[in-house]
């Protein structure tokens, strides 16, 4: 793959307890940066419910348009944890008790433990490739393009540590923020401008309140420093214009 060949991902955050608002998600934020860092950006993100149907439908349509697909969520011991199946269905392949993960949960449970609930973790699509858990030892898994995780953040978080190498991304989104205390329609028609003279930037305006002061943020992605560096300086100079004293945020890569 070419070094300037954009890599895409998409994130299915699975749960009913998301969508009733119940449990915030805590997932993306992080899968969006930890992904940057690899040169793969999040293009779409989506949380549906605990319905095979939904679940099959989706990640079939995700993995056709995006490189990868990371899943969070659904794979526990309890009966709505169906996001296996779901994924076993949609790649047309059998739900089967995977020996390796059984090995790992018996190294978790003593034997009266591994009861038949906590058994179903290690039911796993046929063909799969297990992802380790260095936490409670039920695994994930991948099939083709699609990483299923946990939903618990800290579990999902040690887990995708060990499938960074498996990824394969392009250049990082580099980030520049720069700031000013105005107002967000003073400078919209000059950031319009500079929008259309620096296509290889993408620009975004979000204001904001600090104590009683209105100020926005312009925030400068591109995967080509050669291209944002002269975006910056335009959007510097448009504040400097109309009187106002631009700063600017902690530049990072973009998560």
């Amino acid at each position: 793959m070419s070094p300037t060949t954009p890599v895409t991902a998409c994130v299915l955050i699975i749960g009913n307890e998301v969508l009733s608002g119940r449990t915030p998600d805590a997932n993306l934020s992080f899968l969006g940066t930890a992904l940057n860092e690899l040169g793969i950006r999040v293009m779409e993100a989506r949380v549906i419910p605990d319905d095979e149907a939904t679940i099959v439908a989706t990640v079939n349509e995700c993995r056709e348009r995006f490189g990868y697909v990371f899943t969070t969520g659904g794979i526990g011991p309890t009966h709505d944890d169906i996001t296996a199946a779901s994924m076993a269905k949609a790649f047309g392949v059998t739900l089967e008790r995977n020996a390796d993960a059984m090995a790992l949960l018996r190294l978790q449970y003593v034997d009266g433990d591994l009861n038949e609930a906590r058994q179903r973790m290690a039911y796993v699509p046929a063909g799969a490739v297990l992802i380790e858990n260095p936490v409670s030892r039920a695994p994930g898994f991948q099939l083709e393009n699609v990483f299923v995780l946990p939903g618990v953040p800290g579990i999902m978080r040690a887990m995708f540590a060990g499938i960074r190498d498996r990824l394969r991304g392009g250049a990082p989104i580099l980030s520049r923020t720069i700031a000013a205390f105005t107002r967000e329609g003073t400078v919209a028609t000059g950031l319009a401008a500079i929008q259309e003279t620096h296509p290889a930037v993408e620009i975004g305006s979000y204001p904001f309140l600090r104590g009683d002061r209105l100020g926005v943020s312009i925030v400068l992605r591109s995967a080509d420093a050669g291209a944002l560096e002269p975006a910056v300086a335009d959007v510097k100079a448009l504040f400097e214009t109309i009187g106002v004293e631009p700063f600017e945020e902690t530049a990072s890569p973009e998560g």
